[in-house]
């Protein structure tokens, strides 16, 4: 199956019992049971729902895994894959992680004994240099946010195994339609399902694919345990989005690139963070495990003040947080999604102040291009 067909195809297809097309909507708390203890594969919606299932079926095709998990946000998603872990243990991080994931591990799991060292893992000896006797896990964000650098998803893999790691993916920023971590080694897939794959702006949701029975039957034993789960509407909103990926990404990109290159040219713009340019230092990585380079770009127009001014001007995109969506979004990752950041790290990062992060929408090409151009000018 290709992936547009296994995009509408995958998963649970329809309903068995009335021939609906489209999965229902089950808006239950709790199911009848034959007698006590036997029931139909449902007893309780914390537990499971047949619309949360459908969802979680199709996401676990189409990223190639063993089983999927809906939670009711990406952090959620992040936090729940966390607690596999145990007190003491430790986890290397992508450096330029976004800014919820950094706050979690630095104000919240590490209260709970877990720690975290961030580093440039696009760089497999900076990986070599964090490893400690504790490590139990890599978290690589490919490509980054906001920097969009691009790790080497099986060298990191290797690497990985060699040290009985787990090896964590988010895969937000390219979708399973652009890269399939799970196919280059990772254990563990992510998404904030907020973003490209639900695609409209209108739903908070996160996803997990693992690729090990028993890593599923320990994530579906937190994930019960703690009750962090999606809800039954949300989780058809999100079907309804996903059979649209694979169209809505393939012009995300074409929208892109033609952005891309009128900022190349202007003379404002110092310096453009995407990986599908030829001079990306990650740009053979991606162009090898990637099918596409995904609709995501930073740009550096020199300051502060600057930043301010083109984003009091534009008109088409969108000045709020997240990404993804049919609209074309812009922010400024230093006072928005990177501000729990400390700002001397942001810095070191590369996260300056006038560093400005785009997600291209699907609108015309030449009205962005325009909006740009009167916004720069």
């Amino acid at each position: 199956m290709r992936k547009k067909t296994q995009l509408i195809h995958g998963g649970i297809f329809g309903d068995k019992e009335t021939g609906a097309v489209s999965t229902p909507i089950y808006q239950v708390s709790t199911y009848q049971q034959e007698a006590p203890g036997q029931h139909s594969g449902y007893e309780y919606s914390r537990t499971g729902n047949p619309t949360r299932h459908a969802l979680e079926e199709l996401i676990k095709d189409i990223e190639g895994g063993t089983r999927g998990f809906a939670f009711g946000s990406g952090m959620a998603a992040i936090t729940s894959t966390m607690m596999l872990l145990n007190s003491g243990d430790h986890v290397i991080f992508t450096d330029d992680v976004y800014g919820g994931t950094y706050r979690i591990m630095t104000n919240v799991m590490n209260r709970l004994g877990i720690s975290s060292t961030f580093v440039d893992t696009s760089d497999l000896s900076q990986i070599e240099g964090a490893l400690q006797d504790n490590t139990k896990a890599i978290f690589i964000e490919t490509p980054t946010n906001p920097l969009l650098k691009v790790t080497d998803l099986e060298a990191v893999s290797n690497y990985a195994k060699e040290h009985d790691l787990l090896m964590i993916v988010d895969n937000t920023f390219t979708t399973p339609y652009f890269q399939n971590p799970i196919k280059h080694g990772a254990d563990i897939v992510l998404h904030s399902a907020t973003k490209y794959l639900g695609g409209h702006s209108d739903v908070v949701a996160g996803l997990v694919v693992v690729n090990d029975d028993q890593l599923g039957e320990d994530l579906h034993y937190i994930q019960n345990s703690s009750g962090a789960i999606l809800g039954p509407h949300d989780s058809w909103l999100l079907m309804r989005g996903i059979k649209t990926l694979g169209i809505r990404m393939e012009e995300h990109e074409v929208n892109t690139q033609a952005v891309i290159e009128f900022l190349k040219d202007h003379p404002i713009v110092e310096k453009i963070y995407y990986p599908g340019l030829e001079d990306h230092s990650g740009y053979d990585i991606a162009k090898k495990q990637c099918s596409g380079f995904g609709a995501m770009l930073s740009f550096d127009v020199g300051s502060e003040e600057k930043a301010n001014e083109l984003l009091s001007k534009v008109r088409y995109f969108t000045l709020a947080e997240s990404l993804g969506a049919v609209e074309s979004l812009i922010s400024v990752p230093a006072k928005m999604t990177h501000a729990s950041i400390p700002r001397e790290r942001r810095l070191e990062l590369g996260i300056t102040d006038g560093l400005i992060r785009v997600s291209v929408g699907i609108e015309d090409k030449e009205d962005l291009i325009a909006d740009l151009k009167h916004a720069l000018g």
